[in-house]
């Protein structure tokens, strides 16, 4: 999960050089195709057959879908409200997988853990806002960042529900059907958009960024999101995204964007620090 939470916060920085160019559901939808046929040719390189599970079609439709959720209802509140706000909706996801694993696994949690997610939340929340404390008091609760809720809760329960929707299978086919539910829902859902784009117009950055996202943003990502919900409780899995700030700040001063002050370095580190202290904890 510290490689996954490496590897996601490079895609901000790609992303973000690609964004003006391309629809998100367009770049969505080829992100997850070409992720898809990535993963088939791996498997019937390596094991001379196709990754396909023949039961429980239905389990990758579910596990697909909230993730393609997460994803379309990420980019569509990005065209309505601002990034700090979705940001801020963003910490939520740890605390809602742990209260999804309570649930669902009947997994407990101590209040060590508690404790580090919420520490963690809020370090997370002071890189986001800048450590500008009147961006925080502006901060409203709008359209744009209700949709998004919606693909935070999708998401939170996405680890859990790998556990609970697992039959004993490997982590490789299991990642592969589930990637492929994710495809197809996103590439219906984006149609229009995925018609309506010039591909052979678009500037070398967009195709860049869509293989970094194919190859290391998804389909290593999803392996690793999966093996990782097989071996760790809920609490701990997605509590790793509070790394990602503090990926990000560093990627961005290494491409030259420029450093971030002291502030928000000193917010990356409270996360990194209180995460360190629940993964620390046996529960």
């Amino acid at each position: 999960m510290l490689l996954f939470a490496a590897i996601i916060s490079g895609s901000f920085s790609l992303g973000d050089l690609a964004a003006p160019h391309i629809a998100p559901a367009a770049l969505n939808g080829v992100r997850f195709t070409f992720a898809c046929l990535i993963m088939l040719t791996a498997g019937l390189a390596i094991h001379g057959k196709p990754p396909i599970l023949a039961t429980g079609y239905w389990r990758f439709f579910v596990l697909g879908g909230l993730s393609a959720a997460y994803f379309v209802t990420m980019f569509v509140a990005l065209q309505i409200a601002e990034p700090v706000s979705t940001g801020a909706v963003f910490t939520l996801i740890p605390l809602m997988s742990t209260g999804f694993g309570c649930l669902l696994l009947k997994q407990t949690v101590g209040l060590r853990v508690w404790t580090g997610l919420l520490l963690a939340a809020c370090g997370a929340l002071w890189v986001i806002f800048e450590g500008n404390l009147e961006a925080m008091r502006r901060f409203r609760i709008g359209e744009g960042e209700l949709i998004y809720l919606v693909g935070c809760i999708a998401y939170a329960a996405y680890a859990p529900l790998v556990r609970k929707l697992n039959r004993g299978e490997a982590a490789y086919p299991f990642t592969f059907m589930t990637l492929l539910g994710c495809t197809l829902i996103t590439i219906v859902a984006g149609m229009g958009d995925l018609a309506a784009t010039n591909w052979m117009e678009l500037p070398g950055i967009v195709w860049v960024a869509i293989v970094y996202l194919a190859i290391f943003a998804t389909a290593c990502t999803f392996f690793l999101l999966q093996y990782a919900s097989l071996r760790l409780p809920s609490s701990k899995v997605l509590s790793y995204g509070y790394l990602i700030p503090g990926f990000v700040i560093l990627y961005e001063g290494l491409l030259g964007h420029g450093w971030a002050g002291w502030s928000m370095v000193a917010g990356a580190a409270l996360a990194a620090l209180a995460l360190v202290y629940a993964l620390l904890s046996r529960e």
